[in-house]
């Protein structure tokens, strides 16, 4: 059978001990610094090329950094709190003192999210701006993350595929000796590389920008589908998994037919998109951005 071995990447991109304490940087951690990074730069730029907006841009490059600072905010407490309802609520309600603790794994991308929305809705209110026009310029840089994200999630050898016998499959380190689909860098491709990409000539090449929330619209409906595709070939999480449901499914009927926690959270983000999408379309926010 044909399978790609793990390529030998340390978690840690390095380490440094003073004393009895050693702080390391994980190679997830670093993904989510650089993205948000260059999200708030690829937002900046956006700011500073009014031609792509209906009319001047929403807010001014130098506000995308206070921008960031919500986010961030918004996405480590929305994705905590997403995993602990979402998936473990029993576990969290009898050990609520393990709620906060994030260093030891647990994130939610729909609960993070829900928090990135909290932040934007609420920084656009305090400042002044047209919320839809902030959340289009959000969602364009969003992919970026997406992207360094599930490369994180690769090489931490967490969060992969389905046993394959596909010649590209990789025997991960522990994930026992069956080759797996890669799904981290599926979705790395499919919800990073790929929707960044599309929602990059739609706002750059396409004018997308100019209807409000329409961008918000594609990036809903991208993500949403991606995910749920992907899902099809991912490993559930042990604790979802019993004898009766192999497949860890959240919703079942038969023994191998059902859904996953990741598409029943992802199938009201494509109906909202679609939702988003049509009313953009026909003008709904344009009225709010003139």
């Amino acid at each position: 059978m044909l399978a790609i071995p793990f390529p030998n990447i340390d978690p840690a991109v390095f380490s440094l001990s003073l004393g009895d304490f050693t702080f390391s940087l994980r190679w997830y951690a670093l993904a989510y610094i650089v993205g948000l990074v260059l999200g708030w730069r690829y937002v900046a730029w956006m700011m500073k090329r009014p031609a792509l907006w209906r009319n001047d841009p929403p807010m001014a490059p130098a506000e995308a950094e206070e921008l960031l600072t919500w986010m961030v905010v918004g996405v480590i407490l929305g994705g905590r709190l997403g995993f602990v309802l979402f998936y473990q609520p029993g576990y969290y309600l009898a050990n609520p003192a393990q709620i906060p603790a994030i260093w030891n794994g647990g994130m939610s991308f729909h609960g993070g999210f829900a928090g990135v929305v909290a932040g934007i809705v609420a920084w656009s209110r305090a400042r002044g701006r047209p919320m839809m026009e902030v959340g289009d310029a959000v969602a364009c840089a969003a992919p970026i993350g997406l992207l360094l994200g599930r490369v994180a999630n690769f090489i931490n050898s967490e969060l992969w595929g389905r046993a394959t016998d596909l010649p590209w499959a990789v025997v991960f380190p522990n994930g026992g000796p069956e080759p797996r689909h890669p799904s981290q860098l599926y979705e790395a491709a499919l919800e990073g590389a790929l929707l960044f990409l599309v929602m990059w000539i739609l706002a750059t090449r396409r004018g997308w920008l100019k209807t409000p929330g329409a961008m918000i619209g594609v990036f809903l409906i991208g993500y949403g589908l991606a995910r749920s595709l992907v899902e099809l070939v991912r490993q559930p999480d042990a604790f979802l998994q019993t004898e009766g449901n192999p497949l860890g499914l959240a919703w079942q009927w038969g023994t191998t037919s059902g859904l996953t926690m990741g598409q029943i959270l992802s199938i009201p983000m494509i109906a909202i998109g679609l939702a988003v999408l049509l009313a953009a379309r026909r003008g709904r926010w344009a009225r709010e951005a003139a």
